[in-house]
């Protein structure tokens, strides 16, 4: 038998507390009564209730069969017309008893004007003038008409910081369209002529180039770097009897340059091919390559470089046909004539680039020209010399806007030259034994090149900053997102 204790007696002061807060319960209790049975009223009162508001995820339960129509297929024929769009809340303004938001997919927009009438309550009206802005909704309207508009002005490293939003915009949404038809016009005219795609190594046993600005990685028990360009590979690909070769993919630089038109890592599109007798067969590939991108741009593009044009005015790509090949020392005799100081072999500085830039379209109305035979002394190891001037090389570099966009040569493909040059240059023969050793079994004479798409994006394009036109760019000061 347990024996009940008698209950305890409560302080005064902590009778007054329990008070308080059972009359606080009650009133909270009683005002969402008020607030339940207020908003029962509101939804008793509205007449579209079951047009609107949250839509349940969609889990691939059902198939409506209902038909979307994309806001740039939209169009004045379809007026009266109800369609069904989906796209982000871009603006919305509610003033009275009308709302109009802006609906806005990729780089296209619609105004969708809604009222109060019979179908249209102002509960209803009030939830679609409330929806915040890039939110995805899909709403169905009778057509009307599209509507344009300008954004905001943002400083770049603000759109850079919060790229997710920025890429919604109009202009990026065309910008990266255009970017996709370089890649696509490159395959494409590559592959027609007989190419192959192949896939390159990124993590390396030494330096693509022999130079210093390159990253160096821990691999394992050791230590790799990551490739500055495919070069090699492209060779002994060609040595393996794929005499045509081009590949699309991650070059890595590790150039401490904060400039507008550096990366520390972008898109490579490289090509390698192996000629009869001469390395100008090649050069004449890589022009019409070029000359096609730019036809297939103007042509398949129009829509979205004018959207760009509209954001970033700049005078439209001028090329001739077949493309201009001028020779380095005509190069150095226009700087001349036009008073540059510069010596008959030093290498092209960017200020000089710009000007002969200018030059050449002044004179020949070109945006886009090559430059061959370069001197010998500022080349990469495995360059083949000029065999009628030692001093020179078979090699070039394509220009667009007065930059420099590819560089490229005919390769030396004897493994006793090859081991000559790569001694001049410094290299230590072992890291590269098995590139040279490919050339032991002989090899077809081979040449080519590599461009940064978005390099050539923001050239074609007229951009002020390379980082336009990287998606999420890679440089010194920038890792993130």
């Amino acid at each position: 038998m347990t024996v009940e204790e008698p209950p305890k007696e409560i302080s005064k002061s902590a009778a007054k507390k329990l008070a308080a807060k059972q009359a606080k319960e009650a009133k909270k209790a009683e005002t969402q009564a008020r607030l339940k049975a207020e908003a029962d009223a509101r939804d008793a009162d509205d007449y579209s209730k079951d047009r609107y508001g949250k839509v349940t995820i969609v889990n691939s339960k059902e198939k409506t069969g209902r038909k979307w129509i994309e806001v740039e297929d939209l169009n004045t024929s379809m007026a009266g017309e109800e369609v069904l769009v989906r796209g982000r809340v871009h603006l919305s303004r509610l003033t009275g008893k009308q709302c109009f938001l802006k609906l806005r997919h990729r780089y296209f927009s619609v105004q969708v004007v809604y009222a109060v009438d019979d179908k249209i309550s102002k509960q209803m009206l009030k939830y679609i003038g409330g929806c915040p802005k890039e939110r995805k909704q899909w709403y169905q309207r009778r057509v009307r008409g599209p509507l344009d508009g300008d954004g905001p002005v943002v400083k770049q490293d603000t759109r850079l910081d919060n790229r997710i939003l920025d890429l919604r915009t109009p202009t990026n949404q065309a910008i990266f369209r255009i970017g996709h038809g370089v890649v696509e016009l490159f395959r494409e005219y590559l592959t027609s002529q007989g190419f192959t795609e192949i896939h390159t190594p990124k993590i390396i046993s030494a330096a693509s180039e022999g130079g210093a600005n390159v990253f160096e990685v821990t691999y394992f028990k050791g230590s790799a770097y990551l490739a500055q360009s495919p070069q090699l590979y492209k060779q002994m690909a060609v040595c393996a009897d794929i005499e045509r070769v081009f590949t699309v993919g991650a070059v890595f630089r590790a150039e401490d340059s904060n400039t507008h038109r550096h990366l520390c890592e972008f898109t490579g599109l490289d090509i390698e091919m192996a000629f009869k007798e001469h390395y100008h067969e090649a050069l004449t590939v890589i022009g019409d390559m070029f000359i096609n991108m730019f036809k297939g741009l103007q042509t398949r593009y129009a829509t979205e470089i004018d959207i760009v044009n509209k954001q970033f005015p700049a005078e439209p790509f001028k090329f001739v046909e077949p493309a201009l090949v001028l020779q380095y020392p005509e190069a150095i005799k226009m700087l001349h004539d036009n008073n540059v100081e510069i010596g008959e072999f030093d290498d092209l500085s960017t200020p000089n680039e710009k000007f002969l830039g200018k030059l050449v379209k002044a004179k020949y109305d070109t945006d886009f020209y090559i430059l061959d035979k370069y001197p010998l002394e500022v080349r990469p190891f495995y360059t083949m010399p000029c065999p009628h001037d030692p001093k020179y090389s078979n090699s070039y570099d394509i220009f667009m806007r007065g930059e420099e966009i590819m560089s490229g040569a005919q390769r030396i493909h004897d493994p006793a030259f090859l081991e000559e040059r790569a001694t001049v240059h410094g290299i230590d023969l072992e890291t590269i034994r098995s590139y040279i050793d490919s050339f032991k079994f002989g090899s077809s004479p081979h040449a080519g090149g590599g461009v940064g798409g978005e390099r050539v994006l923001m050239l074609y394009l007229g951009l002020d900053n390379i980082r336009k036109t990287s998606m999420f760019p890679r440089d010194p000061k920038r890792l993130t997102p």
